[in-house]
């Protein structure tokens, strides 16, 4: 067995699944065939997987997600209109490394959140350091840092994001101060961050929404032309688990709706 000083050692040192492994392996007759070489293998891989699964819960925690999503939880029978197998590309969160931009709009309870925020946890599991926040939250406490003189500190600091998802995008009214503050932001991420965007007005609307046409033309230049744009469809969410839930049916069934035509800005670099 493993002598107990060895495993208070190992523990100490912060080698718990080490130590875990070697016990398990103790205890399990078909580990004793094993040579040493294999046995320690198996051990140094139990201590990197639980210090993997240390880091990714950890940049989940530092993202803030609205909601706890994953890319396999994703509803592919309910229905909504989307691109499935833009959706599946999408999980992979290659896009991020790539510091690509995202576009997703649709009406409210579609999913967006949920969706956007199951992408971001996918970054995670990738090793990127991911933000959430929604838009009127963000301008907000870039108005304090302005008030506090830490402005150019709050900007590098989001810039240290692999990913920044925005949320309610084009919700509530913005100001000629804001539209400016949000064209620092998004200029300091193009082609070196990835941005995902979350939105209720469809792409050709957000134009009328910026208060200065000139700084429109800037933000928009910037995530627009080169982005993938994901466009979502269907009724409510809420609304249809709700009516599910009434009828006493559980189980989300229907026909998955798939490879529709792609929309301008709807690929994946290789």
């Amino acid at each position: 067995m493993l002598e107990a000083v060895t495993e208070d050692r190992l523990r100490t040192l912060g080698l718990t699944a080490f130590a875990d492994e070697v016990r398990r392996q103790q205890q399990t007759p078909d580990c004793l065939p094993l040579t040493f070489d294999e046995r320690l293998g198996l051990c140094v891989d139990a201590q990197w997987v639980a210090r993997s699964n240390r880091q990714v819960a950890r940049r989940i925690q530092e993202a803030h997600f609205r909601v706890a999503a994953a890319p396999e939880a994703l509803q592919y029978a309910t229905p909504r209109e989307w691109n499935a197998t833009l959706i599946r590309q999408l999980n992979q969160a290659l896009w991020v490394p790539q510091h690509q931009t995202v576009l997703v709009t649709g009406p409210t309870g579609v999913g967006k959140t949920f969706l956007v925020c199951a992408w971001g946890t996918a970054a995670c599991r990738r090793n990127a350091r991911v933000r959430y926040t929604r838009l009127p939250r963000l301008l907000a406490a870039g108005l304090t840092a302005k008030q506090e003189g830490t402005w150019f500190a709050w900007l590098r600091h989001l810039q240290r994001f692999d990913l920044l998802i925005l949320d309610e995008w084009a919700q509530a009214p913005l100001t000629t101060e804001e539209s400016r503050d949000l064209l620092e932001i998004l200029d300091d991420r193009y082609q070196t961050r990835a941005t995902c965007i979350a939105s209720q007005v469809p792409v050709d609307r957000w134009h009328d929404w910026f208060p200065d046409p000139t700084t429109a033309d800037a933000v928009l230049d910037r995530i627009v032309h080169q982005a993938i744009q994901v466009p979502i469809r269907g009724e409510s969410m809420r609304k249809v688990l709700s009516t599910r839930a009434a009828s006493g049916t559980t189980d989300l069934t229907g026909s998955e709706r798939d490879d529709r035509p792609s929309t301008p800005g709807q690929h994946l670099s290789d």
